[in-house]
């Protein structure tokens, strides 16, 4: 609920800001930046998309993780989104995405805020599935073969008893 009401702030603003300084610069002067930016948007994404491409196929290849080649491209997929929706706001988050710093500080708060990275997670699925497997071997309650129990049917269940 608070990402829809953050969403919903955000465009709401970004409209505001669209119309107040469209209203001071005119209509054409605030189409002709809506539309260059949303193209600009475009080819940098494209370009930069395809660079981001060759290089986590690269560290495939290799037999690595690309953790931070996937945040790039999340992080170009998003900018792009925003370069394409209309308002200066959206456009400069949008420009900010595609700054390499930018990302970097964008990859510190998401961990800041306590979304995993990749190799975090996997690190974590290692842990606990050892601690899992410590767990079974000094369990008392050890069953092997079949599971007892009644099975009833769908239509026995909807029959009047």
């Amino acid at each position: 609920m608070p990402i829809l009401l953050f969403i919903s702030l955000f465009t709401l603003l970004d409209f505001v800001l669209l119309f107040s300084i469209g209203s001071q610069i005119g209509l054409l002067m605030t189409l002709l930046i809506v539309l260059g930016t949303g193209f600009a948007g475009l080819y940098l994404i494209q370009k930069e998309g395809m660079s981001t491409f060759a290089s986590a196929r690269k560290r495939i290849q290799m037999g690595e993780i690309p953790s931070s080649e996937l945040f790039t491209g999340a992080a170009l997929i998003f900018a792009g989104a925003l370069l394409l929706a209309p308002g200066f706001l959206s456009d400069a988050l949008g420009i900010a995405c595609l700054l390499p710093t930018a990302r970097q500080l964008g990859l510190k708060a998401m961990t800041w805020l306590g979304l995993k990275t990749a190799g975090n997670r996997q690190y974590q699925e290692a842990e606990s599935h050892h601690q899992n497997s410590q767990r079974n071997e000094h369990s008392t309650h050890h069953q092997e073969g079949p599971i007892e129990g009644d099975f009833i049917s769908r239509e026995e269940s909807t029959r009047q008893r």
